[in-house]
C-alpha cells in the first residue's frame, strides 16, 4: 500500500520527559504515503504523547522530527507543518452553536484554505464523510457518530498528507464505529496514523502496528506478524487481542523484544 514517494513523517530518535519523567523512550519511524499505521498501546504508553510530537505540538526532548521532507526545529517550522497534517485529537473542540458546515468552514479557514473556494471545499468535506444532508444542522443536535464525522471532515478539509487520529473511535457505538473505520479507509491519499487501545479498529485498518509500553516500543510489524506473537494461554477474544496481551506481557529485560 506505501507508495515509492518521500516519507510524509519521520522521526529519528524522538524522546519527550516531562521534568524528570521520562515518558517517551528513543523512537524512530518513518511513515509513507498511502500508510496506515496503527499505534497500540494501554492508557499511560505514551500514545498521545507522541501523537502530539508527531503534530508539532509538543516538541520532542531530543532527537528530530521532520514532516514531508523538513525538519520541524522551531515554532515557526511547526505552524508551516501544520498545512500538511490533519490532527483529529482525543477530545476535540466545537461549538454547540455552529452548524456542521461552520465547524468545517473555521476549521479551513485556519488551514489557509483560499477563501473563495472555502464553502465548496468545505462541502465537498462533509460529502466525503456523508454529512452533505445535515450541513445546515447544529452541532449540539448531531449525534456522537455525526459529531466524530464532522470533526473528521474538519482535519480532511485541507486535504493534509498525514492525518493523526487520537482514540477516534472512542465513545462510538459498534455500528459507528465501522462507519467510521470505513471513512479512514477512503483515505487512501494520506498517511494515517492512528492510536487507539482497540485491536480491532487496527485489524481493520493497519499496514503497520506499532505497540507502545511505559513510552517504550514493544512491538513493530504487521498485523499477521503480531498475530503471530499470541499465546495460546493470553487472554483475549480474538487472535489479535492475545498477540496484543503477549507483547504487553513479555519482559523486555528478558528477551522478549519487538520485530523491527
Amino acid at each position: 500500500m506505501a507508495s515509492r514517494d518521500p516519507a510524509v513523517l519521520g522521526l529519528t530518535r524522538v524522546t519527550r520527559s516531562f521534568g524528570s519523567r521520562q515518558v517517551l523512550c528513543p523512537l524512530s519511524l518513518t511513515i509513507a504515503p498511502g500508510t496506515v499505521l496503527g499505534l497500540l498501546g494501554p492508557n499511560g504508553a505514551g500514545k498521545t504523547t507522541l501523537m502530539s510530537v508527531m503534530s508539532g505540538l509538543l516538541a520532542p526532548s531530543s532527537g528530530s522530527v521532520a514532516l514531508a521532507g523538513t525538519e520541524v526545529r522551531s515554532t515557526r517550522d511547526a505552524r508551516a507543518a501544520q498545512r500538511v497534517l490533519g490532527y483529529l485529537p482525543q477530545h476535540p473542540q466545537w461549538l454547540p452553536s455552529f452548524t456542521a458546515l461552520e465547524t468545517v468552514e473555521y476549521a479551513a479557514w485556519t488551514k489557509g484554505v483560499p477563501r473563495a473556494r472555502r464553502r465548496a471545499t468545505c462541502l465537498e468535506a462533509l460529502e466525503r464523510v456523508h454529512l452533505a444532508d445535515v450541513a445546515s444542522r447544529r452541532m449540539k443536535t448531531l449525534s456522537g457518530g455525526m459529531v466524530q464525522r464532522t470533526m473528521l471532515a474538519s482535519v480532511i478539509v485541507s486535504r493534509p498528507r498525514l492525518l493523526l487520529l487520537d482514540e477516534p473511535t472512542v465513545g462510538l457505538d459498534p455500528a459507528q464505529r465501522i462507519e467510521f473505520r470505513q471513512l479512514v479507509s477512503e483515505l487512501a491519499e494520506a498517511a494515517v496514523v492512528l492510536s487507539t487501545h482497540l485491536v480491532e479498529d487496527v485489524a481493520v485498518l493497519a499496514d503497520q502496528v506499532l505497540v507502545l509500553d511505559h513510552g517504550r516500543e514493544r512491538f513493530r510489524g504487521t498485523v499477521a506478524e503480531l498475530k503471530e506473537r499470541a499465546a495460546p494461554d493470553a487472554p483475549g477474544d480474538s487472535v489479535l487481542e492475545r498477540a496484543y496481551m503477549s507483547v504487553l506481557a513479555d519482559d523486555p529485560d528478558q528477551g522478549g523484544h519487538s520485530h523491527g
